[in-house]
């Protein structure tokens, strides 16, 4: 069974009333909810990290590797400036894939740029919390074709 670490950076635990114009009214959790059905249809296993903090997004980041087959990550705003998790995802082994439910390239000048992108696997972005699960999907392929 492929197992995927879904992992969700600072401030995403407010998702479904921070601005909904911009992140829409799914909450976080009903994002876990569609994971977990969706993993189960794809005979998979997901768990799931939060945090506001950068070291102990790492600090999953680093335990992953070896326990896990994929990692589908929304780092937020440190997608655009954090060289220590762009240095964390760089020294696993196990595939990352970065996933947004806005359109970055799309957004201000300085969301345009992902310093963790040149590092994952792939990047998803701009459909919503189906970047979460187009993210999983993508990660359980990673797994199975390693």
């Amino acid at each position: 069974m492929i197992r995927v670490l879904v992992m969700s950076g600072p401030n995403l635990n407010l998702l479904g009333g921070r601005e909904p114009d911009v992140y829409g009214t799914t909450s976080l959790g009903d994002i876990e909810a569609a994971l977990s059905s969706r993993a189960a249809e794809l005979d998979a296993q997901v768990s799931f990290a939060q945090s506001n903090h950068e070291g102990v997004l790492i600090d999953a980041l680093q335990a992953a590797d070896g326990q896990y087959d994929a990692v589908v990550f929304n780092p937020g705003a440190f997608t655009h400036y954090s060289y220590a998790i762009r240095d964390a995802v760089a020294s696993v082994s196990v595939p990352v894939i970065e996933v947004h439910l806005s359109n970055i390239s799309a957004r201000e000048s300085f969301r345009s740029v992902s310093v963790i992108a040149p590092v994952c696997a792939g990047q998803i972005s701009g459909f919503g919390a189906a970047s979460y699960v187009l993210g999983l999907e993508a990660a359980v392929d990673l797994g199975r074709s390693a």
